[in-house]
């Protein structure tokens, strides 16, 4: 059931994020990963022109930016590239209700897995944030609003799961 039918989103009241269940000290805000499919060009016969046609469930790099506003001990837990990190982020999505006006919290969650690729120490300057960041490169995606799970995306394990239709399905029985 579509949560925006008679909602306005409005904008993200608060959010945290955890790694194996423990509270991480972040700052500002995190940058989630833009899915950029892989594409081919395609230019045939009967075509008009040129079409970038997308490989079903196959992506670019999918990169995290965790940000924090110091440098402390949370940074370090996540640098260990021989471990797969397991991230969670809760937040709680504003919308009013067209009809009534009434401000309506929705629960989203972000599940991330993947392996530091970039850690930047940030700055040491007298009286202001260090900004250090994580970089993280995604191997697993999962977004779940309002308890429904409505993108999973697993590059290990082959899946991508849309609205709860599983796009790989056929791709994995043919093979």
């Amino acid at each position: 059931m579509s949560t925006i039918g008679n909602m306005v989103p409005e904008l993200i009241n608060a959010y945290n994020v955890y790694l194996a269940g423990k509270l991480l000290g972040v700052s500002g805000e995190c940058e989630l990963p833009e899915l950029e499919a892989l594409t081919e060009t395609i230019e045939a016969a009967g075509v008009l022109g040129e079409i970038e046609a997308p490989a079903t469930g196959h992506f670019g790099s999918t990169k995290v930016k965790i940000p924090f506003a110091i440098l402390h001990e949370d940074i370090f837990a996540l640098m260990d590239t021989t471990k797969a990190l397991e991230l969670t982020l809760r937040g709680s999505e504003q919308f009013q209700d067209k009809k009534t006006g009434n401000t309506e919290d929705i629960p989203v969650k972000i599940v991330i897995r993947g392996k530091a690729t970039t850690n930047t120490l940030g700055t040491l300057s007298k009286g202001k944030k260090g900004e250090p960041e994580v970089e993280i490169e995604a191997f697993y995606i999962k977004v779940v609003i309002k308890n429904a799970t409505v993108l999973e995306l697993d590059k290990l394990n082959f899946k991508y799961i849309v609205n709860g239709k599983d796009l790989m399905a056929k791709i994995r029985k043919n093979i």
